[in-house]
């Protein structure tokens, strides 16, 4: 099979299996049942259940008596919430909860098929932030600016998220998701050999440099390339630099667009990456994402070779296990590091990823030199949340449910016990001065307090950056990534060069804005970046 062929047999299976990525398979929670498959095995899950918020109404006076909502999510962890919270929803406001969970291929095709055919079936998904492109496109989600605020719901606030994630619950405008989950990428890093007097002079004899947390991508290099081969967890077997989750059609086009934002973004260029908005035409083949991809490459040689075909929980279980230096990833990885099994816990640090000393600005055509390291936050990854379907036959009720979710005291047990794939994101969830939020869920939920106040910095920090990553959220979004994602893997395996992949990218690129309509494509572009 051809690559072009590879591609659109890939394109044609599903266009949902990006509904499975980072919402990982988790470990049983105490009260949901556990999911059918676990994507992490190094692990077992701690005990922690959310808070009950609400009374149950009295008989006669319940808000919803005799409706019922139904929601479809992804049958993993990110949805084992929305199973603790039925009752307390229902005893609330006298509704029906039906609860739909799916495999993550069906998930996708499933709702977006309901809302095409105006069916109804379904009232509200738990959706990813990429899914808003083709949903909002199509007319099918309800805004819920009208509901948010009243009274008569669960309060929460939209401006205790932080800035980069806060981006991603409007569209246009208007209010469409509901906060959930925050997704975004950080740089782990194993503290106790960073900290080893012994690695640290040898470190500085080979680069003539202190080993520290790696500020900029070079710096990084050289310390993945330093570990890698040595034996991290005291087995006797030699283990890895770095680890990435690079299986096709899985993880490998995120880290690479957290890895390349800051050899393409900078303070002349705040959201020129994927495409130019006049045309459409793509812009992935510059010489800034060249530099970044020939940089991925280079990383991926001191990971294990096997994590070509390895998932995110497979990446996870190897540096859980104590066999990786370095780690590019989630928040799900440093709460799985507390958990009972892991070799990790009390040596896992994490920080924001590195940055660059200059970047390519495409406006202008040229490497412009930074000021100190350009540095870019970023949001990759799902950010699950809850959205409306517009021909919900429940609107109220359905909101409701949302922000009873959505709310702080049930927020704040989800991000600290870790195992239901919602990663922390709101100033609540987050440390003083620049949080309003404690340490002591995180030490309820069984987290070494080094690693927690290294991991919520990291976060706090990457989500309130000044620049961030432009999340791609269009119509087609997930065949654009699958593109992204297939020639990576061949630059990283070496069946291409990464300048071959990046031009083999663009054609793709071209193709699918074709067959999608460029018009179309670029007002729904311009949009979402909020030109």
């Amino acid at each position: 099979m051809t690559r072009r062929q590879l591609f659109r047999a890939c394109l044609a299976m599903s266009a949902a299996w990006m509904s499975s990525l980072h919402a990982a398979d988790g470990p049983q929670a105490p009260a949901p049942p556990r999911p059918e498959s676990t994507t992490v095995t190094a692990v077992q899950p701690n005990e922690v259940p959310a808070p009950r918020v609400l009374a149950p109404c009295v008989p006669g006076k319940c808000l919803f008596a005799g409706r019922k909502v139904t929601v479809i999510a992804t049958k993993s962890a990110i949805s084992l919430a929305l199973l603790e919270v039925k009752d307390e929803f229902e005893a609330a406001t006298g509704a029906r909860l039906e609860i739909e969970r799916l495999p993550g291929v069906e998930h996708y095709p499933t709702i977006i098929s309901d809302m095409t055919n105006r069916t109804g079936k379904y009232d509200a998904s738990i959706a990813g932030a990429w899914w808003i492109g083709d949903m909002v496109a199509g007319g099918h989600l309800l805004p819920y600016d009208k509901f948010y605020g009243d009274p008569r719901f669960p309060k929460w606030s939209i401006d205790d998220v932080l800035p980069g994630p806060r981006r991603l619950l409007s569209y246009g405008g208007r209010k469409f998701m509901v906060a959930y989950d925050h997704d975004g990428q950080v740089m782990y890093f194993r503290r106790d050999l960073l900290e080893d007097p012994r690695h640290q002079a040898a470190f500085l004899q080979k680069y003539g440099y202190p080993l520290a947390v790696a500020q900029t991508w070079t710096q990084l290099r050289d310390a993945v390339e330093y570990f890698n081969g040595q034996d991290l967890n005291g087995d006797g077997t030699p283990d890895h630099g770095i680890v990435l989750a690079l299986q096709p059609g899985s993880q490998g086009m995120f880290n690479y667009m957290t890895l390349s934002a800051s050899f393409v973004i900078g303070p002349t260029n705040a959201r020129l990456y994927w495409f130019d908005p006049r045309t459409m035409q793509p812009l992935i083949r510059s010489p800034g994402h060249l530099r970044a991809l020939e940089l991925f490459v280079e990383l991926v040689k001191f990971g294990p070779r096997e994590m070509l075909g390895w998932n995110h929980g497979r990446g996870w279980d190897h540096f859980l296990a104590g066999r990786a230096a370095f780690a590019l990833t989630w928040g799900d990885l440093g709460a799985l590091a507390q958990q009972p099994g892991s070799r990790v816990k009390g040596k896992t640090g994490a920080a924001p990823v590195p940055g660059t000393h200059e970047y390519y600005d495409i406006a202008q055509g040229r490497w412009v030199k930074s000021e100190g390291v350009n540095w870019v936050g970023n949001t990759t990854g799902g950010s699950w949340a809850g959205v409306i379907s517009r021909y919900s036959k429940a609107p109220e009720a359905t909101y409701f449910l949302l922000a009873l979710l959505a709310t702080k005291e049930k927020s704040v047990a989800y991000a600290a016990r870790g195992w239901d794939g919602v990663d922390p994101g709101r100033k609540f969830h987050f440390l003083p001065p620049e949080g309003t939020g404690t340490v002591e869920p995180y030490l309820r939920a069984g987290w070494d307090e080094a690693d927690v106040r290294d991991y919520l910095s990291a976060f706090q920090r990457t989500f309130s950056a000044r620049q961030q990553f432009p999340y791609l959220r269009i119509p087609g979004a997930y065949s654009y990534w699958l593109a992204l994602d297939l020639h990576l893997v061949e630059a990283a395996s070496g069946q291409l060069s990464p300048a071959a992949a990046l031009e083999a990218t663009a054609v793709d690129f071209e193709e699918i804005t074709i067959r999608l309509g460029r018009a179309r494509q670029r007002e729904a572009y311009r949009t979402s970046l909020g030109f």
